[in-house]
């Protein structure tokens, strides 16, 4: 008898991909937490941003659009390049070790971790 094989969908992989770059991700973001300085928030996000210390953006995937907008405006105007996190406020949270939701932060020095390799 011929023993009949599963086919396997691309789609799995892809998204096992996915998951597996997120956690790389996240790893980086409290590597940069607990090694580097960061600022958490739309308004201390902000005035780094404009002062100059910032390195890297990091918006969730549930921000407010405005806030959305308004950080990736200040990017474009200051050059500093944007990392848009496929999880949630609460998951960025949760990644940076914080009890509670983080919809935007701002890298200021990385410290020992690569998370600006994931921004590119």
């Amino acid at each position: 008898m011929a023993v009949k094989q599963k086919k396997t969908s691309g789609t799995k992989k892809q998204k096992a991909g996915g998951l597996a770059s997120l956690a790389e991700v996240s790893r980086e973001i409290r590597r940069a937490v607990d090694t580097g300085k960061v600022a958490f928030g739309k308004k201390q996000g902000e005035k780094s941003v404009l002062k100059g210390g910032a390195e890297l953006i990091i918006i969730s995937s549930n921000a407010p659009q405005m806030v959305r907008e308004r950080m990736k405006q200040l990017s474009q105007v200051t050059s500093v390049p944007v990392l848009e996190y496929s999880g949630t406020g609460l998951e960025l949270g949760s990644a940076c070790g914080k009890p509670f939701t983080v919809s935007v932060m701002v890298v200021q020095k990385t410290g020992k971790s690569r998370i600006l390799s994931a921004a590119k």
